[in-house]
């Protein structure tokens, strides 16, 4: 069983950045891998970073550049730290993980980037 914190979200103007956190219950080097999704008000979920238990990063295109993903194992935490923000990176963001075939979710934080 995997229980995820996420923080870090808030409201911020474009071109500001914000830090999301996503802290989990277990050691998450013991976890197949980790993502952070986002959802914006009327869309799909999309996939922005996902990293593997061995390290391996992915970020979606939309945000190659400016959003970059690491993992702190020593505080069992992932992190999302986004820069450059623009008003189409709005939505809840969710930290998920994948352990011994199970998927967890966090509560999600909201993102709100003003113009």
């Amino acid at each position: 069983q995997v229980h995820l914190v996420e923080s870090g979200g808030g409201l911020v103007q474009a071109g500001g950045s914000l830090r999301l956190s996503c802290t989990g219950s277990r050691s998450i080097f013991s976890i197949n891998s980790m993502a952070w999704y986002r959802q914006a008000p009327r869309k799909e979920r999309e996939l922005v970073a996902r990293i593997s238990s061995g390290g391996n990063t992915n970020v979606a295109d939309s945000v190659k550049g400016r959003f970059t993903l690491s993992r702190d194992n020593a505080k069992n935490t992932l992190y999302l730290q986004m820069n450059s923000l623009k008003t189409e990176d709005t939505g809840v963001s969710y930290c998920s993980a994948l352990q011994s075939g199970l998927y967890y979710w966090g509560q999600g934080t909201q993102v709100t980037v003003s113009a």
